[in-house]
């Protein structure tokens, strides 16, 4: 019977958990995909298509959370790694220069003769003295030994501790990409979920020949129309806006809000410059917006001192209002009609 090898046994979390994802994308792809002619399929409802999402976050949110251990895993290895060719450079010098004396020291002692001779320790020197003599050097001599030997299997020791840090960051940064792929892929079908979930969504009201929507009165609580309400829920419920969401307000400033028909998805608080992730959020809401346009009556969007409209499609620059909040830096705007 075959015995599997440690690297073996490393990699097979790593086989269970594509198995794993591959019978779950298996699963939404059964869901999703085109039926047969001969028996169609009904068309997936909002719930199930909920449903799936959520098992296919889970399994995300797994891939997600293995990914950033390994990377943690992969940072501790490079950390070993380059502590352990500090230490070997460390131990290196000593035993360089031990070893340099050494080679002094047997210079010096054969320049001198070498350890004294039995003609001469007859010929009245004193014999303690030359016995004491060689002790010394045969001591030194020992002692050097013994250090050179002790750095030797430092040297030797931190040699073996890089080769095995370096194996080690080079099997996790493989399983790092690895986990970094089927997590970008995850989070791929994640985002065709929602879009088939965006699409079993369209704008209340009657939309004319032109492209344009019959105005429609707000209501409810919030005071906004329920075409805005519509856009309003599909961008909290798929983007998170952690920094709240302003719609109606009653000041007079000629633009949609005090009709109810506009919302601003603030990505920062206090007016504060958004961060690169918050930046990419709001990226993410306009571009959903004006893929959305037309199915959900989105008349404009403000972004960055830009503004898109519906009647245009295409991003023209806008006059500095002077602000962050004045200038939507902060928070992407939506109209609809």
């Amino acid at each position: 019977m075959a015995v599997a090898s440690p690297a073996d046994r490393r990699r097979r979390p790593i086989r269970t958990l594509t198995q794993a994802l591959s019978a779950l994308l298996t699963a939404v792809l059964l869901i999703a995909g085109p039926a047969t002619p001969a028996h169609a399929a009904p068309k997936p409802t909002i719930k199930q298509l909920k449903k799936e999402l959520a098992a296919l976050r889970k399994q995300s949110d797994k891939l997600i959370t293995d990914y950033y251990n390994g990377r943690i895993a992969h940072q501790k290895a490079e950390k070993a790694e380059r502590a352990a060719k500090e230490k070997l450079a460390a131990a290196q010098e000593i035993y360089d220069r031990e070893s340099a004396e050494l080679r002094l020291m047997a210079i010096a002692q054969y320049t001198n003769g070498g350890p004294p001779s039995a003609a001469t320790m007859l010929s009245g020197a004193d014999p303690s003295a030359l016995l004491g003599g060689l002790a010394l050097s045969n001591h030194l001599i020992d002692r050097q030994n013994a250090r050179l030997s002790g750095f030797a299997q430092v040297r030797d020791g931190r040699k073996q501790a890089e080769e095995e840090a370096a194996a080690r960051a080079e099997e996790l940064g493989t399983q790092v990409a690895d986990l970094g792929k089927r997590k970008d892929k995850a989070e791929s079908l994640i985002k065709k979920i929602k879009d088939k979930i965006d699409k079993l969504f369209k704008a209340p009201g009657v939309r004319r020949s032109d492209g344009t929507w019959v105005p429609q009165l707000p209501g409810g609580s919030d005071n906004i129309t329920p075409r805005m309400r519509l856009v309003k829920t599909l961008v909290q419920e798929r983007f998170n806006v952690p920094n709240g969401i302003g719609c109606y307000r009653a000041i007079q400033d000629g633009g949609e809000h005090p009709l109810g028909r506009a919302c601003d998805f603030m990505l920062s608080r206090g007016g504060s410059m958004p961060t690169a992730a918050e930046v990419a959020r709001g990226n993410e809401i306009a571009a959903w917006a004006i893929k959305n346009s037309k199915r959900l009556g989105i008349m404009y969007i403000i972004y960055r001192q830009r503004i898109w409209h519906a009647s245009r499609g295409a991003w023209r620059t806008m006059s500095d209002r002077g602000g962050t909040t004045a200038n939507h830096y902060d928070h992407p705007h939506i109209s609809v009609y």
